[in-house]
């Protein structure tokens, strides 16, 4: 007998913290599904038991997240660490994964609070060993504390790369260099969006302290860096890139790279929802309505996976879609959910006026996004750049094509690290628009099952 709950919610991240206390405060019925061991997402990741001074080398936002944790495991909410959702179907059964045994439950209603990725920045030698992104840096330093044991190198653009090199200084961490891809002409663009910014001024004030304290530190900050290459044969040994007309080269043997993040929306495309190509964010973005309901009934998605907004923002929506929920549920009128989210609608359009700003200034370079012909792409099946390119010539028109031509996003990450790379690629190709171009087809299972773990489903 398959149990029936009222909401699953699939992630512990901020929005999954919110919707959960909010679902739960209105009367539902509501089981939280987390991949990670403990609450937080990847935002407050390891909050819980972090020891007091690796929070206060992390910052104030991280700190905060220690009490909505808290608050979330007061609520009464039924938690499942370690939970690896596999398969969710149109008629919201969900299938996981936990300690070795496969469960399933039915819900009357699924809130995807699935979270972000890093989108990869494929360049030269971005496959060799010392190559890492600046997010997985930051986990290593939130979940385990642990730090460079020697010089690292910060290369990209986007916050996180600046709040990242300001929390090593606070660690203590020499940083060789900070290469900047960020182009003058994004700046020149993203000043028209700073007046309707403005109600957002405590974020940018957090960010230029970041940018401040680079600054006084002394680090070398190279600005508009293009042609970025990493040497090495079996490890990463030096980056070289372009800026200021000159060619520059930095020995390092490890180096982070960053171009922002994008919605991971490998769940809600296995269950058949439809996206649209955002040409702001350079990524797909789920369809929903206002309450965050997608286009298949009864699912609903909050957070970063709905589009990139930040972790305050995300708890907001987080807590609208729960009232969104509550209301499909006949546990609130029309008119009184619509009463209790209008605060937070408010609240949200505050966090939200920056995006455009954030989107214009730190806009991924062309040249990292589509490759030269050299560049690996596909790290599981050692596909290139060029390979795309070749696939196209020959007549391929859409991702799925690629995996029949070359391979390409079937090895174990499905697409998560090539998957937009393709799409662009091919869509330069054609002369086509990526949303015409398409993206893979998912299928589950979304995370690897055995054949034996399946069969203990219950």
């Amino acid at each position: 007998m398959i149990e029936t709950i009222e909401v699953v919610i699939i992630g512990a991240g901020p929005a999954g913290l919110a919707a959960a206390r909010e679902a739960r405060a209105l009367g539902l019925q509501v089981i939280v599904l987390d991949e990670q061991h403990t609450p937080g997402g990847q935002i407050y990741r390891g909050v819980r038991c972090s020891p007091a001074a690796r929070q206060a080398l992390l910052g104030t936002d991280y700190q905060a997240g220690a009490a909505l944790v808290s608050k979330f495991l007061a609520s009464g909410v039924d938690y499942v660490p370690g939970a690896s959702v596999w398969l969710i179907t149109a008629e919201r059964r969900v299938h996981y994964l936990v300690a070795g045994n496969a469960r399933v439950v039915q819900a009357q209603r699924v809130i995807f609070c699935c979270g972000a990725y890093e989108r990869p920045m494929p360049i030269p030698g971005w496959t060799l060993p010392g190559v890492m992104t600046a997010g997985a840096g930051q986990v290593l330093l939130k979940s385990a504390g642990q730090v460079p044991a020697s010089k690292v190198l910060l290369a990209g653009s986007g916050p996180l790369l600046y709040l990242l090199a300001w929390q090593y200084l606070q660690a203590g961490i020499k940083i060789t260099a900070l290469v900047d891809t960020s182009s003058r002409r994004d700046l020149r663009s993203g000043l028209r969006h700073l007046p309707a910014a403005l109600p957002g001024w405590r974020q940018l004030a957090k960010g230029i302290g970041y940018i401040r304290a680079i600054q006084r530190a002394g680090i070398p900050w190279y600005r508009s860096a293009t042609k970025l290459c990493v040497e090495g044969t079996t490890s990463a040994k030096a980056l070289t890139f372009e800026a200021k007309g000159r060619t520059h080269r930095i020995d390092s043997e490890l180096i982070l790279l960053h171009q922002g993040i994008v919605p991971n929306t490998q769940p809600t495309l296995a269950l058949g929802a439809k996206h649209r190509w955002d040409e702001s964010q350079l990524c797909w973005i789920a369809r929903q309505d206002t309450w965050g309901e997608l286009s298949v009934p009864g699912c609903f998605i909050a957070g970063d996976a709905a589009g990139i907004d930040g972790a305050q923002a995300a708890y907001l929506q987080g807590q609208v879609v729960a009232i969104g929920v509550a209301c499909s549920l006949q546990r609130l009128s029309v008119p009184d959910a619509e009463r209790r989210a209008a605060p937070l609608r408010n609240a949200l359009r505050r966090y939200r006026c920056l995006r455009p700003l954030l989107e214009t200034l730190y806009r991924p370079q062309d040249e990292f996004r589509r490759p030269a012909n050299a560049t690996v792409v596909c790290r599981c099946e050692e596909v290139t750049a060029g390979d795309i390119r070749g696939y196209a010539a020959l007549g391929c028109i859409g991702p799925n094509q690629t995996k029949a031509f070359g391979r390409c996003g079937m090895g174990p990450c499905q697409g998560r690290m090539c998957g937009l790379a393709v799409t662009e690629l091919l869509a330069d190709a054609h002369g086509m628009s990526p949303a015409d171009v398409g993206y893979y087809r998912i299928r589950p299972p979304l995370k690897p099952i055995t054949l034996a773990e399946l069969a203990t489903e219950h």
